[in-house]
């Protein structure tokens, strides 16, 4: 009624003949409207709840097909262990081991009155020399290069994480029975054991994967079983910053902070990237160097020539014979080291790794867990404190201060990429408190297509503080990389 009309205008006069079909509102026409979009919807609704049964259908198919093979090759793989020559399997080439397992297969079929497709068959074949010469069910996941971890929640549910994400699996074991008959194969392959008197395990698979196992009790649904894959390509410093885990500027300043023996902490939460990073940073290490590596399982892979590696041991089943990481550390004291390298530094071996860094062994290296440079120092202080040496906590960051120069920290995000968020030094104290700076970070500006987490590598403005120290080893960096760039 707010409208202004032209003057060649005029209102039309509402009329007075209008009925209810022309109202377009009326309760009448709103029920027929109803009715109309209800009849339009059924056959699609229909459509949808009878796809839905289909598809339930099918997927149950699969799931008793699944269980079938799964009982079928459980059979026969009783069949071949009674069969074979345990004793001649390692003497075996594996065209002759798999043409004896599809033998005796065939006829393990013939006699159940089985019969099967071609596919499935070969399939069979597959999972059964797995299961005689591998890890069974897990077999398939570790040959696939795509996959970094696997995840065992019992025998029923296996999860893999690809590019950062989780996935749900259709591998199963048959029963716990078959999953702890598995993990029995991993730890007596390394003079271990897993049972209920000790019912977690650290090893290492064949090929250098990480392995991890929790048994009954202590696991209540079922045995867990975690194994970050080994890597068998050391990622490169020019790979890592294809991938987006750093820049150019970033990759020039950490060289020169090698070369020129800064003591560093690669920081990060669990599957940050935290050994990538370490195994990346040791690339620019000189080859005419003596280096000591100490981990609890062997993860580093080294290029250099001169490389000592150690792992530590666990107790054995009289509770004895354990080889710590800080033995480890203390005997490599005594090895001539030029570096040290921790693979991670986690326990009272921090005291040792901190009077390693202040006598004679800079350019020394570890990682840390921790979700920051200052939750790492942190995190260090407490490490102190929990040896049980009674040292006052200004001791303690002096301590640390005078032995860590450069804190890197690493952080996996929530879109699954891996990202090097920070890069910073400690320069010394300040009073009672260590003073540090940050060089470089990781400043986010959004998200992209699919959750993407986009952003960029920026300087802080911030001159280095070690910049006379890398100009005197003949490392002078250019000045721009330090121009702000926010």
């Amino acid at each position: 009624m707010f409208r202004k009309y032209e003057k060649s205008e005029k209102p039309k006069a509402p009329s007075l003949m209008a009925t209810p079909a022309a109202t377009p509102h009326t309760p009448e026409k709103q029920g027929k409207k109803a009715v109309v979009e209800a009849a339009i919807k059924a056959p699609k609704k229909a459509e949808k709840v009878a796809s839905a049964k289909v598809n339930a259908v099918e997927d149950g198919k699969e799931t008793k097909r699944v269980a079938r093979l799964l009982d079928i090759r459980m059979a026969l793989h009783k069949r071949l262990l009674e069969t074979l020559n345990l004793a001649a399997l390692d003497k075996a080439s594996n065209d002759d081991l798999r043409r004896e397992i599809t033998s005796i297969s065939r006829e393990g079929l013939r006699e159940m009155g089985i019969v099967l497709n071609s596919a499935d068959q070969e399939q069979l074949n597959q999972d059964l020399m797995d299961e005689v010469t591998g890890l069974g069910p897990l077999e398939p996941l570790l040959k696939d290069e795509t996959i970094n971890d696997i995840l065992v929640n019992g025998s029923q549910q296996i999860f893999i994480e690809r590019a950062g994400k989780l996935e749900l699996t259709n591998v199963k074991f048959k029963d716990e029975r078959h999953l702890l008959r598995v993990i029995d194969k991993i730890v007596s392959a390394v003079g271990r054991r897993v049972d209920e008197s000790s019912p977690y395990v650290d090893a290492r698979l064949a090929d250098g994967s990480r392995f991890n196992a929790m048994v009954p009790p202590c696991a209540v649904d079922g045995s867990l079983v975690s194994i970050r894959k080994f890597t068998k390509e050391k990622l490169s410093v020019d790979q890592l910053i294809d991938f987006g885990a750093f820049n150019e500027a970033m990759a020039t300043y950490l060289q020169a902070a090698v070369s020129t023996r800064l003591n560093i902490i690669v920081s990060g939460g669990t599957g940050s990237g935290k050994t990538t990073t370490l195994n990346a940073l040791s690339g620019f290490i000189d080859d005419d160097e003596r280096i000591v590596t100490i981990e609890d399982t062997a993860e580093l892979q080294l290029q250099q020539v001169h490389v000592g590696r150690m792992e530590s041991r666990p107790a054995n089943v009289e509770g004895k014979g354990e080889v710590s990481q800080r033995d480890l550390l203390r005997n490599a004291l005594r090895m001539r080291p030029d570096r040290i390298i921790v693979g991670e530094t986690r326990g009272d071996e921090v005291i040792d790794m901190l009077q390693a860094m202040n006598t004679g062994h800079d350019g020394s290296m570890t990682t840390i867990h921790a979700n920051s440079a200052r939750d790492a120092v942190a995190r260090l202080e407490n490490m102190i404190a929990m040896t049980g040496v009674e040292l006052p906590l200004k001791a303690s960051r002096a301590q640390i201060a005078s032995a860590v120069n450069l804190i890197v920290q690493i952080s996996r995000l929530q879109d699954g990429s891996r990202r090097m968020l920070s890069i910073t030094e400690v320069t010394g104290m300040e009073g009672d408190i260590i003073s540090m700076q940050e060089i470089f970070k990781f400043q986010r500006t959004g998200l992209g297509e699919g959750g993407k987490i986009e952003g960029n590598f920026v300087s802080c403005g911030l001159r280095s503080a070690f910049t006379e120290r890398f100009e005197q080893w003949g490392f002078a960096l250019p000045s721009d990389i330090y121009a702000d760039t926010m």
